[in-house]
């Protein structure tokens, strides 16, 4: 019996890693078909369609009505999106302590050092970002 080559499984979020990548270098919102040609048409546009719905379902896309359809635009640059899947993955956590530590513990040391200086900088935020408490209700 001949042995048959696995199907090779892209890595999570590469599908969806791309879709973002090509609406961050757009000057605009885009279709699912827009999206499927700058990918290179190497994906159907259903794929890029059901991706680009799981994204605004999670909340890293906005989407406008364009006649029957829809335009979508990213709501986060790539900084932006990583900080946003950082929190999310620290607030499943009861008890963030342990999970912090042990981020901190791996970091190297040029990012231990960055993280220093952010957290020692004005108001602890980081640059440009919102300032602990702001937008709080007093």
């Amino acid at each position: 019996m001949a042995e048959t080559s696995p199907v090779r499984r892209r890595p999570s979020g590469e599908l969806e890693a791309s879709v973002l990548a090509a609406l961050w270098a757009a000057e605009g919102p885009l279709s699912p078909a827009a999206v499927q040609s700058a990918l290179g048409g190497r994906l159907a546009r259903t794929t890029v369609t059901t991706i680009l719905t799981r994204l605004h379902d999670k909340g890293a896309v906005s989407r406008s009505r364009v006649g029957r359809g829809f335009a979508y635009s990213p709501l986060q640059d790539s900084a932006g999106l990583t900080a946003r899947r950082m929190r999310h993955e620290l607030d499943k956590q009861p008890d963030r302590g342990p999970a912090l530590a042990r981020f901190v513990s791996q970091l190297t040391s040029e990012d231990a050092e960055l993280l220093r200086n952010l957290l020692g900088g004005a108001g602890g935020g980081a640059p440009g970002g919102p300032q602990p408490g702001a937008g709080d209700a007093s």
